[in-house]
């Protein structure tokens, strides 16, 4: 079985044409068509950007990003640990 995922455009006269090569050859075939109208693109572009959420479902924008970077690097200067700290922990980690 293949699947294959074509793009094509209906003209105006209403009719898909549909042209494509496959390896099987004087053999019958079922062939299964879904056609679905793609959205303009611009709308598209512009839907999709306004549609973003995070995982608790918020809406992600440029300062929710900027806040949440802000707010892991506060994090990460207070769970940081000092040079001085780590070589003793690697010391003591020999130890056992």
């Amino acid at each position: 079985m293949e699947t294959k995922k074509l793009r094509s455009h209906i003209g105006a006269d209403g009719v898909l044409q549909i042209q494509t090569f496959t390896a099987l050859k004087d053999t019958l075939v079922e062939v299964v068509v879904i056609v679905q109208p793609l959205p303009d693109t611009e709308a598209a572009l512009a839907e999709e950007a306004q549609s973003r959420c995070n995982a608790w479902g918020k809406k992600v924008t440029k300062e929710s990003i900027g806040n949440a970077i802000a707010k892991m690097q506060q994090l990460r200067r207070e769970v940081a640990l000092d040079k001085m700290s780590v070589r003793s922990m690697i010391d003591e980690g020999r130890r056992f």
